[in-house]
């Protein structure tokens, strides 16, 4: 079977379309026909080879929606006709200490969709079942594939951290993390705090659940005032002041990729034992658990819908940060 792609033969390059065959789902694997799939700044950074670890001709996508079309052995063909959604990683070994244990999303044998393999930027995708996430009833398909992502993405610190519904949450940069964490943390119950340099965002971070919205440049006004900062951003912040607006036992929680070292002091840590800590998506238990919680709270991300041939006008809008709050492109 041949599919079609969109894929950049080298770094910053334009996706083009393209032509190939689609490999056959192996033990454990499904077919996924994709209908949309939300373009991430992960995307960005695997098209750049920010990290290093990006192979060309590379085809992005990891935010999937699709519908199960083809099983491997080991998968109940009874799936097939499902809607699933597909993230960051497409399979784990299943096996080992973290995979049996619940916390697969730290499998030393990760299989990331779009590292090694061909993304969701095309006609069809192949993962392991357990990746896949069937969609819940009362889910909408066109705008839930950016949840599988940056969606777990922010719900992560909250179910794997066993944060209180009583805590005081702050939340740097709302963009298409962060809009979808403060909806996370109302519905989790938390004070929740918007931090951003954009101000003009205010009533828009009020409306996805901030009880306050405070420019990030008043962070020294906000002493000792969190439990939980989530750091959305991928760039260098003044990392004392954030350090200083945790309450004792605070934790700020890193999300956005920085490449340059953050620079804490250690009494920043050890005058009220404060600590630092990320994650990098989570299991899929917990996305089942997320994608419930999203049905029951009503929770979705704000997207934008393109066709998939525009896959490269939403690359460049993304790049100078013109989308709110998160683009979906959609298969003809």
């Amino acid at each position: 079977m041949t599919i079609t792609v969109w894929q950049a033969t080298e770094a910053g390059g334009r996706l083009e379309p393209s032509t190939r065959p689609l490999l056959e789902p192996a033990q454990d694997e499904l077919v996924l026909e994709v209908l949309h799939c939300g373009l991430c700044h992960s995307d960005l950074s695997m098209l750049d080879n920010d990290w290093g670890m990006s192979a060309y001709p590379l085809v992005p996508g990891h935010e999937v929606v699709g519908r199960v079309v083809q099983v491997g052995a080991g998968v109940d063909p009874g799936v097939i006709g499902e809607l699933r959604g597909l993230g960051w990683i497409s399979g784990s070994c299943s096996h080992c200490g973290q995979c049996l244990g619940g916390t697969g999303n730290l499998c030393s044998s990760l299989e990331a969709t779009i590292v090694g393999r061909q993304g969701g930027f095309a006609s069809h995708v192949t993962a392991r079942q357990d990746w896949a996430i069937p969609l819940p009833q009362g889910m909408d398909p066109a705008v839930a594939g950016p949840l599988f992502c940056g969606g777990i993405t922010v719900f992560a610190p909250l179910i794997d951290e066993a944060v209180s519904p009583t805590a005081r949450v702050a939340v740097i940069g709302i963009g298409g993390l962060g809009h979808l964490a403060l909806q996370f943390a109302r519905a989790w119950g938390c004070e929740v705090t918007a931090l951003t340099t954009n101000l003009t965002k205010a009533e828009e971070a009020r409306g996805f659940g901030a009880h306050h919205v405070h420019a990030l440049g008043s962070l020294s006004d906000l002493a000792g005032r969190f439990d939980l900062v989530i750091n959305t951003v991928n760039h260098a912040l003044p990392w004392a002041e954030v350090m200083g607006s945790l309450a004792p036992r605070g934790r700020l929680h890193q999300i956005g990729a920085v490449l340059e070292p953050i620079q804490v002091g250690a009494f920043d840590l050890i005058a009220a034992r404060r600590s630092i800590t990320g994650s990098p998506t989570s299991s899929p238990a917990s996305l089942l658990k997320m994608v419930d919680f999203c049905v029951r709270h009503q929770i979705q991300p704000a997207v934008e819908h393109l066709p998939m041939d525009q896959v490269n006008e939403a690359i460049a809008r993304l790049r100078r940060g013109d989308v709110r709050y998160r683009f979906v492109l959609d298969q003809a």
